[in-house]
């Protein structure tokens, strides 16, 4: 067992994962009070007008990627721009540091931060494009936001999954596509460790477990990360093509409820009253696209529940131009956007 390449992985590792500790300043609680509601009593705290406290309300994980204090970690742990992330480098020492977010790419769910300390240790970055299914890795994290540096090896179980995830801000559900599927145990507080292969070098970001279902878990690849990294380098953040429309994905039920001609596309449409369906002097906006237009395709591939808009807009560049076909009071058109940077 002294021979084991886990072990050999984990001290080398070990030493670059940290625990990310999210903490906001909320009202004092003064007191507890009852309040009626439908024949029963309940429980309300009384909250301070004036006074706040700093209260911790989750954790995750990260690794450093560079002996500067580069950090990743995903863009679901450190989503909220108003908490306080620190990070805890050594738990038996209780070095702590104040965490700065560089970045957050929500698509892809990682986020590049930094701490101001140099020669850190840090993990190598390795690839994602030539995984094979069955070899062996190891994910390493902060499990259940308690246990440090937990180890758990297993096997490259699927490629290239999809799933859909609560990104923990607003019950809002983010798609995630090209998973690394894993049978190395990742629990909640794991999210943003490294997955890494026999050799220690990272292949992937955790993220996300099946609820309900045993030795099903999922990382990000590291490839993705690759890319965010050298933008926040060259540009100081992630750039993301924006085009500019909210839309419902068509299928044979939505289809038949609304008597729409076709089973398949984006309907633009505003969510709610106030919103712009088209955003003005947008992608969108600027190619000619209205309201109620149906977007059939996107560079000849078809738009479909497995192939959204934001899928399509994944697999292109800002400032490529792309051909939408469009259908539109029961004409087909054929129009040209060229995507933008998105912007805040």
């Amino acid at each position: 067992m002294e021979n084991s390449p886990i072990i050999q992985i984990a001290k080398k590792v070990c030493p670059a994962v940290i625990s990310i500790v999210i903490s906001k300043d909320v009202p004092q609680i003064e007191g507890f009070y009852t309040m009626p509601f439908r024949g029963r009593r309940y429980i309300v705290p009384k909250l301070s007008k004036g006074r706040k406290e700093n209260v911790k309300i989750g954790g995750g994980s990260g690794f450093f990627v560079s002996e500067n204090g580069l950090i990743l970690t995903n863009s679901h742990v450190v989503a909220d721009p108003e908490a306080n992330y620190t990070a805890i480098l050594d738990h038996q020492k209780d070095e702590k540091m104040q965490v700065k977010i560089l970045a957050r790419d929500p698509i892809h769910d990682i986020a590049i931060a930094k701490v101001d300390k140099k020669d850190v240790p840090f993990i190598e970055l390795g690839s994602s494009s030539n995984l094979q299914l069955g070899q062996m890795v190891v994910a390493v994290g902060y499990a259940l936001g308690e246990f440090t540096n937990t180890v758990s090896s297993g096997i490259v179980s699927g490629l290239s999954r999809f799933i859909t995830a609560d990104s923990g801000m607003h019950r809002h559900a983010e798609r995630l596509r090209g998973l690394i599927q894993t049978d190395a145990a990742i629990n909640p507080g794991n999210s943003g460790g490294p997955l890494v292969d026999i050799d220690g070098k990272v292949i992937g970001i955790n993220t996300a477990v099946v609820f309900g279902a045993q030795n099903i878990g999922f990382a990000i690849p590291i490839d993705s990360a690759k890319k965010d990294i050298e933008e926040v380098k060259q540009y100081g953040r992630i750039r993301m093509p924006f085009f500019g429309v909210r839309y419902i994905i068509l299928d044979e039920q939505i289809q038949k409820q609304n008597k729409l001609p076709v089973s398949y596309g984006a309907l633009i449409v505003r969510e709610t009253l106030g919103e712009e369906a088209v955003i003005k002097n947008s992608s969108a906006d600027k190619a000619g696209l209205k309201e109620f237009d149906i977007i059939l395709e996107i560079n000849d591939k078809k738009i479909t529940i497995d192939y959204s808009v934001q899928d399509a807009l994944q697999e292109h560049e800002i400032g490529e131009e792309l051909a939408f076909k469009v259908l539109r009071q029961g004409k087909e058109k054929m129009l040209k956007a060229r995507l933008e940077e998105k912007r805040k």
